[in-house]
């Protein structure tokens, strides 16, 4: 049988990695699922690595979902001719403008004027550079350097503590949302959300297109963290996105951010990702830190089910190096004893008593107990039965197989769920039986005598509707 890692892998594709051989190898080295940031490029040009993805999908005979990062309301540095080099105490001037003009650094949103107030800070390019607000004339901020540092363009910008009266979704978000829809895209990550209604907002856009994209949501502003309840119902995902996050709310408050979203999220049966300088230090050397080492491994022994690479894929030196570091990171946490296997979260159990709760206790009791289980085979058509298993941390792959192509590459996220798009028949005996063996022994390398766990839901698959399990032993047919 093949070997699984359990925690899936994101990249991010960029110059260095949006080549054809280049995603083909990220794919083979340990990602799970390919990101393209909208908020660099046009949409032609990530339709071409879209479709890229698509070939490599279909030569390599597997599936790989596909995340499409919306910019959102990021507030960026405008054009520059050059970088400047900034010295502590130096007084600039910033104003909503496309390029430098008179001296005045170019901001490309128009309402930061009325946002900012007199002693706040302006951090530009995470943090790396500082200013302190000193005055507001009209349009134009006048701001002292806190630090020195190399301004580039297109550099983010935070203000912490501001609400800001920008909009959620921008035009250029509206155009990505299109480009999404038109492609089958699997999920959209939804950036600097603030509260439920920002998730309801862009659900009503994709309801209107008849879409049924999944939203991953961000966390990256204290707004979020406060109404992560809320948030966390009404997405199908979230993404802890360190990078803003720890600007916005200060970076030592975000372990413990971190480690509570992951629990709700799990809670809740709701994919996690943890984002932002996993591994950054590979983005120019072939080997990360003892640190990012250590941060890799704790965000999977908190619970997230995936990790995620930015530039260390999309402009490091070291793409291929940084995944396999990664995979191997995951596989050395997964194999600890401090990642605690086949148990439910009490308060899943709690909230969640229904037969589907009972069978998937059942279900990892047996994990336990029955010894040379190699896999938890599911069937399922929503996607409900191997998601919600996937919370109970299992130390064995959960072989998902369902008809809807659409659903399999959507769970992939998920620990541990490997999806098949394999149109089942919705009934156990034993012609059904001699299929599902003759596909495991054939097609996924399983032999004669393995023992697996087959769950479900037959003979109407419905969501929510998990209603049996039984212990098989895999035969020749």
């Amino acid at each position: 049988m093949n070997k699984y890692t359990m925690t899936k892998i994101v990249a991010t594709l960029g110059p260095a990695s949006n080549t054809k051989e280049m995603i083909r190898d990220l794919y083979k080295a340990g990602v799970t699922m390919f990101r393209i940031n909208s908020s660099h490029e046009t949409p032609e040009v990530h339709q071409k690595t879209l479709d890229l993805i698509r070939t490599v999908e279909k030569e390599e005979k597997t599936l790989i979902p596909i995340l499409l990062d919306l910019q959102g309301p990021k507030i960026r540095i405008g054009n520059l001719d050059s970088p400047i080099e900034i010295k502590k105490g130096d007084v600039l001037k910033f104003r909503h403008q496309e390029k430098l003009t008179d001296g005045i650094l170019p901001v490309d949103y128009a309402g930061i004027a009325k946002d900012v107030k007199v002693g706040e800070k302006i951090l530009v390019d995470d943090g790396k550079i500082q200013f302190t607000v000193t005055s507001v004339d009209g349009d134009t901020i006048s701001a002292e350097a806190l630090t020195d540092g190399l301004l580039k363009q297109r550099k983010g910008i935070n203000i912490p503590g501001s609400t800001g009266s920008i909009e959620v979704l921008t035009d250029r978000d509206k155009v990505f949302i299109e480009f999404a829809v038109k492609n089958k895209i699997d999920y959209i990550g939804l950036s600097f959300v603030r509260t439920a209604g920002d998730v309801s907002q862009l659900r009503d856009i994709l309801k209107s297109k008849n879409s049924n994209i999944r939203i991953i949501s961000k966390i990256e502003k204290p707004q979020a963290v406060d109404n992560i309840d809320e948030i966390i119902e009404l997405s199908d995902g979230i993404m802890v996105a360190r990078g803003d996050l720890g600007i916005e709310i200060s970076s030592e408050k975000v372990p413990i951010v971190q480690k509570t979203i992951i629990k709700k999220a799990n809670l809740k049966s709701k994919v996690v990702i943890v984002a932002t300088q996993m591994l950054e230090s590979m983005i120019e050397n072939p080997i990360p830190t003892r640190a990012e080492a250590s941060d890799v491994a704790n965000a999977i022994l908190d619970g997230t089910d995936a990790i995620m690479l930015s530039g260390e894929t999309a402009a490091g030196k070291y793409p291929i190096e940084a995944v396999k570091m990664m995979q191997l990171i995951a596989e050395n946490a997964e194999n600890s004893l401090f990642l605690r296997h086949d148990t439910f979260p009490r308060r899943m159990i709690d909230q969640n008593n229904t037969q589907a709760m009972a069978i998937g206790m059942a279900l990892s009791d047996m994990i336990k107990k029955v010894p040379g289980i190699k896999a938890i085979v599911a069937i399922t058509g929503s996607g409900f039965t191997p998601t919600f298993l996937s919370e109970s941390k299992p130390s064995v792959p959960i072989l998902a197989c369902c008809p809807d192509i659409s659903i399999c590459r959507a769970i992939f996220l998920y620990r541990g769920v490997f999806p098949i798009n394999f149109k089942f028949e919705r009934k156990i005996d034993r012609s059904s039986l001699d299929k599902m063996d003759s596909f495991l022994i054939k097609k996924l390398n399983f032999e004669a005598g393995d023992t697996v766990i087959i769950t479900g839901s037959v003979p109407n698959v419905q969501i929510g509707g998990t209603n049996f399990i039984k212990i098989h032993e895999i035969h020749n047919s």
